[in-house]
């Protein structure tokens, strides 16, 4: 592959109407730092429309560029898409054979515009369970993007929630059993230190696609405080004007992190207390 020098700020295929919708996100609140995505409704878009499922998983790649590009153009710095689960081995071995050349191919072909749109490419999950060509594509486009800095782009490829807590937790163990460090010092802060994503913010926003009310074993830990936001479209139909809808619902949330609504200053002596719970 060659060696191509990123073009910073480039906005490929933008329409004026689309920056100008844009700029009314922009300025309709604060844009999430993180966005995260569960790409669902491939197969059930695909039967749809009678065809097999593996021609849906080819058309959510045009999903992923559009929305992966809008992230970039409106400031989100870090975007992860939850592109293949450890339940999605179990899937007929022809589904899966498809959807790994899939992404090879898929690799293959948005290198050159992830590199022109100054984007960064990583990922997390059991990438050793990938085959060996989706391994080497992978680390290809990774090593080509490294130094992008416009948008983080990860993709949670055989990652499961569960799996990441218990790495986290089989580090943390070692840690302790070398003396490195004591029970007591076991925090929130030290488990998110030893997840697979001790590099990346918790996400502010989760999207999941397909109408489906479950978060799918993705992200357990770091989604504690995430804004869910459920949409009925089905991912191969998920474009940028329903990120931006996401977005705008993202904009009118309270995030409290357990304390009072903003602006709440309201003091209760003891003595209401008192009264109030006698």
């Amino acid at each position: 592959m060659k060696n191509l020098e990123p073009l910073t700020l480039t906005n490929i295929d933008q329409t004026e109407e689309d920056k100008a919708l844009q700029e009314k996100v922009i300025s309709a609140g604060s844009i999430p730092n993180h966005i995260a995505i569960i790409m669902d409704g491939n197969g059930r878009w695909a039967e749809d429309k009678g065809n097999i499922r593996l021609f849906g998983h080819k058309a959510g790649v045009e999903s992923v560029r559009d929305v992966t590009e809008s992230c970039a153009q409106l400031g989100v710095k870090h975007l992860t898409l939850y592109a293949f689960s450890t339940e999605n081995w179990n899937r007929p071995s022809a589904e899966i054979n498809g959807l790994m050349k899939l992404l090879v191919n898929s690799l293959q072909n948005e290198a050159e515009r992830l590199h022109k749109n100054n984007i960064k490419l990583v990922s997390i999950g059991q990438i050793d369970r990938l085959p060996d060509t989706c391994q080497s594509k992978l680390q290809e486009v990774i090593d080509l993007t490294k130094d992008n800095d416009r948008l983080e782009l990860c993709l949670a490829l055989s990652y499961s929630g569960r799996w990441d807590i218990i790495e986290a937790v089989k580090k943390v163990s070692k840690e302790v059993q070398n003396g490195n460090i004591s029970p007591e010092d076991i925090d929130d802060e030290l488990i998110s230190a030893h997840l697979s994503t001790a590099d990346i913010p918790d996400p502010d926003l989760i999207i999941r696609t397909s109408g489906e009310y479950r978060i799918s074993n993705f992200l357990l830990w770091q989604l504690a405080y995430s804004e869910l936001y459920i949409t009925h479209t089905f991912w191969p139909d998920f474009r940028r004007d329903e990120l931006y809808e996401a977005i705008f619902s993202y904009q009118k949330r309270d995030r409290r992190y357990g304390k009072v609504k903003n602006g709440y200053t309201k003091r209760l002596s003891q003595a209401v207390i008192n009264k109030i719970i006698s």
